[in-house]
């Protein structure tokens, strides 16, 4: 049985950045939704994004708004 954990792209193509409202980008490796905008990642855990800022990893030299 294989268990298959990556995101639907239909789902990438709709899904933006709680904080900014801007598009995300995936990436596959780190099982991450990455906001450029917020410099933040948010993880995918068992194939579902968890869009919670407080969920969210900073990036290294990310632009996040407090």
């Amino acid at each position: 049985m294989t268990t298959k954990t990556s995101v639907d792209p239909k789902l990438l193509e709709i899904l933006v950045c709680p904080v900014t409202k801007q598009p995300l980008r995936y990436d596959e490796e780190a099982k991450e939704l990455i906001s450029d905008a917020a410099g933040l990642a948010y993880p995918i855990r068992d194939g579902i994004p968890i869009m919670l800022a407080d969920e969210a990893r900073q990036l290294d030299g990310g632009s996040a708004k407090s």
